[in-house]
């Protein structure tokens, strides 16, 4: 994903959780305090660190009520008076994630795709796909549950090989990066995620097979792990689902910025945001 045109500029705070007051930096503007829309309905845990970095995308559209979005923000890695100069890239719009892997699924086949990349994903059998199918509908019975639920997952997938079932996969934004070093889902309490994986268990069940993908987007994140000091209550969910037959997969997103200018020379960015590779889940259960 290309994202052009951006602007860099300071984070002063966010606040009820849509929103993000940013200085600008750089250019006619520089100075300018703007708000923008802050598109991660998560809390932001260890991600939204004032006084740091940040990138806003424009928007020309008169019918939005804000003509900015926060993409991106560089975080420090080292602790203050380290003396180190460690910074870590982290795209913050959980709405992309699912474009960045539908892009992976999409391109699994293609030359584009890098090739330990390729391989993993050929090894799931995540390739040779013949329909990918967005926001899939799905009616489950949970264990231990005598009433069905209905539940929405991000993708539906029919390899073109035969297979019994098709292949149901949702997809989980990863950012947190706790100060052990390893990176966590989620990164408050959220019900909503415990719900999607008694969905993909009770689908495991039925015959398909399932697929949890975290979008890991913080490059200094190296392995992953449910967050049993923030949400014990999905921990569990997700060894039981692990045990129930649903896989996981963890990709991380390499994010790459550059300068450059519009036609009037105004400074400005532009980002190539990509997933490059598999990483491994962890066994830690709490940080510290």
């Amino acid at each position: 994903m290309e994202l052009e045109g951006l602007y860099r500029g300071r984070l002063i705070r966010r606040y009820k959780r849509f929103f993000a007051e940013v200085e600008l930096l750089e250019g006619g503007r520089a100075g300018e305090v703007v708000t923008a829309h802050c598109p991660n309905t998560g809390s932001m845990r260890a991600v939204c660190v004032e006084g740091c970095e940040v990138w806003l995308s424009p928007s020309n559209n008169p019918k939005r009520k804000l003509a900015w979005t926060w993409e991106l923000i560089r975080l420090p890695m080292d602790p203050p008076g380290a003396g180190g100069r460690r910074e870590a890239l982290v795209a913050v719009h959980t709405g992309r994630a699912n474009a960045h892997v539908e892009a992976v699924l999409r391109e699994g086949d293609s030359s584009e795709c890098p090739p330990a990349l390729h391989a993993a994903l050929r090894e799931r059998g995540l390739t040779n796909l013949a329909r990918i199918e967005r926001e899939a509908r799905v009616e489950v019975m949970p264990a231990g549950s005598e009433i069905a639920e209905r539940s929405r997952l991000d993708f539906q997938l029919w390899p073109r090989d035969e297979q019994p079932a098709s292949i149901y996969v949702e997809v989980k934004q990863l950012t947190l990066r706790e100060p052990d070093g390893h990176g966590y889902f989620p990164d408050s309490v959220s019900t909503r995620a415990r719900r999607h994986l008694a969905s993909l268990a009770a689908l495991v069940a039925a015959g398909h097979r399932c697929v949890l993908v975290f979008c890991v987007a913080h490059d200094a994140i190296e392995d992953v792990a449910p967050a049993a000091h923030l949400d014990p209550a999905y921990a569990e969910a997700f060894a039981a689902a692990q045990a129930a037959g649903v896989e996981v997969l963890a990709l991380r997103m390499q994010v790459a910025l550059a300068p450059c200018h519009d036609d009037a020379r105004q400074p400005l960015w532009q980002a190539s945001l990509t997933l490059k590779e598999v990483l491994p889940l962890h066994e830690a259960r709490f940080c510290g």
